[in-house]
């Protein structure tokens, strides 16, 4: 059997790594009026679908696909979701 996940990848800066938008961001929020709001960091969130033979195979995949694509591990850290959605007979 094959299975069908949807993952949900978060990636964001290092928290040694310098976040110029969040920053911008930060200083907008403060100049509309929100005092309260602080330590603003910006990251990515990236949605996929992936088969695999398991979740185990499916983490794995994933992963790779995030160090070597969707993250710089130098400066990003990054998690993710994963949410079986289907059982696909024999593929």
């Amino acid at each position: 059997m094959i299975f069908k996940y949807q993952a949900r990848i978060y990636v964001t800066l290092r928290p040694s790594v310098l976040d110029p938008a969040g920053v911008a961001i930060e200083s907008g929020l403060k100049q509309l009026g929100y005092e309260n709001v602080e330590q603003v960091r910006i990251g990515k969130y990236i949605e996929l679908m992936i088969t695999a033979a398991n979740e185990e195979k499916a983490r794995e995949q994933l992963d790779r696909i995030c160090d070597q694509l969707l993250a710089n591990p130098v400066i990003e850290n990054y998690r993710f979701d994963l949410v079986e959605v289907a059982t696909l007979m024999g593929v």
